[in-house]
């Protein structure tokens, strides 16, 4: 990435009437202010809007817990190698309860060891669905029956919107906030 995003950072000052009310609600939730997505996806308030009130049930209304939720989030962050999501939601997964040799062998490239079922569950399930994009009978059944319907529609949706998220952020070459550490290192894959 260049160490320049595509987007010069917005400040609310630069917001116009319809970009504000956005910010606004940004800035209430989001832990990397007006920059990751948003600096892009305010570029096209209705569209982003519309993907903030959809993370927003995402986040904190759905189905999913927490805990395989982050889980899942850090599943789409490690395969697009997504510095933003992975520095966002790596701490969050952490403090939702995920164990943190979990989150160090996902960012190692590994199918982490020593996972309870329903961890397990939402691994396989994400990791066939976003690289071979299909599920096994086997996986959708597991997952199916250890998380049950809904979950499995809302992890889906997840996966999905995180990958978006994913290629704005790629797209626009959004990186960390200024004097953080990068999660990947240049070149590392």
């Amino acid at each position: 990435m260049s160490k320049q995003p595509r987007f010069p950072l917005l400040t609310m000052e630069q917001l116009d009437a319809k970009q504000k009310p956005l910010g606004e609600a940004i800035i209430k939730v989001s832990s990397v202010g007006l920059g990751g997505p948003y600096n892009a996806l305010l570029r096209s308030p209705v569209l982003g809007q519309r993907m903030f009130d959809l993370l927003h049930y995402l986040r904190w209304e759905t189905s999913v817990p927490l805990k395989l939720n982050e889980f899942a989030i850090l599943i789409i962050a490690r395969q697009w190698r997504s510095q933003v999501e992975w520095f966002a939601h790596a701490p969050l997964a952490i403090k939702a309860g995920l164990s943190p040799d979990i989150v160090a062998a996902l960012k190692a490239r590994k199918r982490p060891p020593h996972m309870p079922p329903e961890e397990a569950a939402v691994y396989d399930f994400v990791t066939e669905l976003t690289t071979r994009h299909e599920v096994a009978d086997v996986t959708f059944d597991r997952a199916k029956e250890l998380l049950g319907e809904q979950q499995v529609v809302d992890l889906t949706t997840l996966a999905g919107t995180y990958t978006s998220l994913a290629m704005v952020l790629a797209m626009s070459e959004q990186s960390v906030p200024p004097g953080k550490e990068l999660p990947f290192k240049p070149g590392e894959r």
